[in-house]
C-alpha cells in the first residue's frame, strides 16, 4: 500500500500558520483539502484563495470522519496546535489511511509520539509520517546531517538557534506553554534521559551580524530525531534568550524562565493559556519579514576532527509555509519512496531541499578539521 494521489489535506487550516500553507499550496497548484473544526472559518478562508479549494469540517477527535476524508488524500499536513492536546487523532489517521503525514509542531513530545506510535501504521501502509517539518526543526535537522556528513561516529552534535525580532504567534504561545510545563528529553550517552533542568546555558558567538547571544535551554525536536539517522553519542540544542523575551530582559531569561516552568505545573497555566488566547493570532506581515534566525552546528567527532554548518534565513513562519509546501510537493511525486516515523533529514535529501529553499534560507559546510 502507498499514498493515494488524491488532493492534500491541510487541517487546522484557518490558523495563522495553516492560512500561510493555504497560500503557499495554492502557489505550487496542489490541489488541497481546507480542513478543520469551523465550517464558518474554512468557508471564509476557501473564498480568499484563486483556486477555491474544497472545504471539510471535521472535529480533531473524530477518527473515524477522519480516516474517511484522509483515504483519498495523498499528504495530510497537521497544523492545529498545541499538538500535544489536538494532534495524535490528526496524525493517526493519516498514517491508518495510507497518507503520507506532516506536521508544523515545535513541541518535542509530540515529535517522539508519531516517530514512536503513528511510525509503524505508516511503515505498514508504505507511508512517511514526518513530524516537526516548519522552522523547528527541520531546518536544524538537516543541516546536521550535512554537517556530520562522512565524519564517522560523534561525541556530540550541537545545535544553537540565534532568532532576533521574532513575534510568535498565538498557536507558537500556546505550544511553548505546553513545553514550560517540563518532561522533555535529551540526547546523552547513547540513550534519551530527562533533561537536565538548568535554563541558562551560556553564551554563543554566531557569525555577524547576529554575534553574541546568550543562551538558555531548548527542549528542541532534533533530541529526537537527530539520533535516528547520525551516529552520535550526545546532542546539544540552545536557544537565544532573545527569542523568548525583549532584548532588555534577555540577560533575566534564565531566572524568569525558570520561574515560568515552575508555574506551568500550577493553576496559573490555564490563566497563561486564556491571556495567550486573547492575543491577535499572528505578527502583521511587516513583523514577520524583520524575524531573523542563524542555526549553527558544531559536530565532533570521535575521531578528532569538527565541523561546523550555519544556516540563516528570515520570516520564519513564511518559511515554515515553504517548507511544508517543498515537502508536499515532493511526496506528492511517483517517486517518492520513504516510508515510516522518520527524521525530516530521512524523508528528503537535505542538499536538494535546503537548495530549492535558496530565496528563503542559505547555508554553507566548513571543512572539517582538527579538534
Amino acid at each position: 500500500m502507498s499514498a493515494s494521489p488524491g488532493p492534500i489535506a491541510l487541517y487546522g487550516a484557518t490558523g495563522f500558520t495553516g492560512r500561510l500553507i493555504a497560500e503557499e499550496l495554492q502557489l505550487r497548484g496542489l490541489a488541497t483539502v481546507l480542513a478543520g473544526r469551523n465550517h464558518d472559518k474554512l468557508t471564509a478562508l476557501a473564498a480568499t484563495l484563486p483556486n477555491r479549494p474544497e472545504i471539510a469540517a471535521i472535529e480533531c477527535e473524530d477518527a473515524v470522519g477522519l480516516r474517511a476524508l484522509f483515504a483519498d488524500c495523498s499528504v495530510v499536513i497537521g497544523c492545529a496546535g498545541p499538538f500535544g492536546l489536538y494532534g495524535g487523532a490528526v496524525a493517526a489517521a493519516a498514517a491508518a489511511s495510507g497518507a503520507h503525514y506532516l506536521d508544523t509542531t515545535g513541541e518535542q513530545p509530540f515529535i517522539r509520539q508519531v516517530v514512536e506510535q503513528v511510525g509503524p501504521a505508516a511503515t505498514k501502509n508504505g507511508v512517511a509520517a514526518v513530524s516537526g517539518m516548519g522552522f523547528d526543526y527541520a531546518p536544524g535537522d538537516m543541516l546536521a546531517s550535512l554537517t556530520a556528513a562522512d565524519l564517522g561516529p560523534l561525541d556530540s552534535i550541537t545545535l544553537a538557534y540565534g532568532v532576533l525580532d521574532f513575534d510568535p504567534s498565538r498557536g507558537t504561545m500556546l505550544s511553548a506553554l505546553e513545553m514550560m510545563a517540563g518532561g522533555d528529553l535529551e540526547y546523552r550517552a547513547g540513550q534519551l534521559v530527562a533533561a537536565d533542568p538548568k535554563v541558562n546555558r551560556g553564551s554563543w558567538d554566531f557569525p555577524a551580524p547576529t554575534g553574541s547571544q546568550r543562551m538558555t535551554r531548548y527542549p528542541a525536536g532534533e533530541q529526537i530525531t537527530v539520533p535516528l539517522h547520525i551516529d552520535t553519542r550526545e546532542v546539544r540544542t540552545l536557544l537565544s534568550a532573545s527569542a523568548t523575551l525583549p532584548r532588555q530582559l534577555a540577560p533575566l531569561a534564565p531566572l524568569l524562565m525558570a520561574g515560568a516552568q515552575g508555574a506551568m505545573r500550577t493553576p496559573l497555566r490555564r490563566l497563561a493559556t486564556r491571556f495567550v488566547e486573547r492575543l491577535p493570532e499572528g505578527p502583521s506581515p511587516n513583523s514577520r519579514q524583520a524575524a531573523r534566525f542563524v542555526i549553527e552546528c558544531r559536530a565532533a567527532a570521535s575521531n578528532g576532527q569538527t565541523r561546523r554548518g550555519i544556516l540563516q534565513g528570515s520570516d520564519i513562519y513564511g518559511t515554515t509555509a515553504r517548507l511544508i509546501g517543498q515537502a508536499a510537493a515532493e511526496m506528492t511525486t511517483p517517486q517518492y519512496a520513504a516510508i515510516g516515523g522518520i527524521a525530516p533529514a530521512q524523508a528528503f535529501a537535505p542538499a536538494a531541499f535546503l537548495d530549492s529553499l535558496h530565496e528563503s534560507i542559505s547555508y554553507r559546510i566548513d571543512q572539517a578539521s582538527p579538534r
